[in-house]
């Protein structure tokens, strides 16, 4: 499943960097800190993200204290790997507007906004907190691509309970901001034809489980399970499981 969303996230960055690939990064890493300002509103880690090659570039000491993974661990994959399944399509659906956004700007306004949204992740010992990720544009072209961005992560738990997912474009240098912005639907939750059992049975088919582990885990026959799992099929007119992943993650059952 986080292949499949991860797909769908590098259209995204591709987009935002207008096929383009970045030269070398002059800034120094003390310019980036120096930001810092901006986002600190709790226990927070910061990295340089690299759009067009979808790669972080460097990612600060602290991602130990606030997540659990030593900064050298600290891969796209697994962060996209640690998104809250109920979060990623959100998720997915914000990263398209950032783009929309941010393609909509004149070029010398690129570096003028950031963007803030929160979702939740999962720590190293398997407890989720509630991030709030907020962008900046640091090296950008004449053409106003976006090349390299420096993202900070704040664990915002403590000031958020609800699960609500907010988006907003705060302006710098006396830009306007906008709050509570609505996302671009690039993965739409439509309605649900699966029972909340069936939905069960999806989401561990999802993780990779067996029949056995399916059976086990919601203490029921493998025979129940086989039966679920034809019925999901029939319902959803796919013939395997990835096939079943990719539909599920289109319509927002997963």
């Amino acid at each position: 499943m986080e292949k499949l969303i991860l797909d769908q996230a590098r259209k995204i960055w591709t987009e935002i960097a207008q096929h383009k690939m970045p030269g070398e990064l002059t800034l120094e890493i003390e310019l980036y800190k120096k930001l810092l300002h901006i986002f600190q509103v709790g226990d927070y880690y910061y990295m340089v993200f690299n759009p067009p090659e979808m790669k972080i570039e460097y990612a600060s000491s602290n991602t130990i204290d606030v997540i659990g993974y030593q900064p050298e661990a600290l891969t796209l994959d697994l962060l996209m790997d640690k998104i809250h399944p109920e979060d990623l399509p959100y998720f997915l659906d914000f990263e398209a507007t950032v783009t929309r956004f941010w393609s909509q700007l004149p070029p010398d306004k690129v570096t003028r906004y950031k963007s803030r949204y929160d979702y939740r992740i999962r720590r190293s010992d398997g407890s989720y907190i509630r991030i709030l990720q907020q962008v900046v544009t640091i090296q950008t072209d004449d053409e106003g691509a976006v090349l390299r961005t420096f993202v900070v992560h704040t664990d915002i738990s403590h000031l958020k309970k609800d699960n609500r997912m907010v988006l907003s474009f705060i302006g710098l240098e006396g830009e306007p901001s906008y709050i509570d912005v609505d996302p671009v639907r690039r993965l739409t939750p439509s309605v649900n034809i699966l029972t909340r059992r069936e939905k069960q049975v999806l989401e561990l088919l999802a993780r990779n489980q067996t029949t056995k582990q399916i059976a086990d885990d919601l203490h029921i026959s493998t025979t129940t399970v086989a039966t679920h799992r034809k019925n999901i099929y029939r319902k959803t007119n796919t013939s395997s499981v990835l096939e079943l992943v990719q539909l599920a993650l289109n319509k927002g059952w997963l």
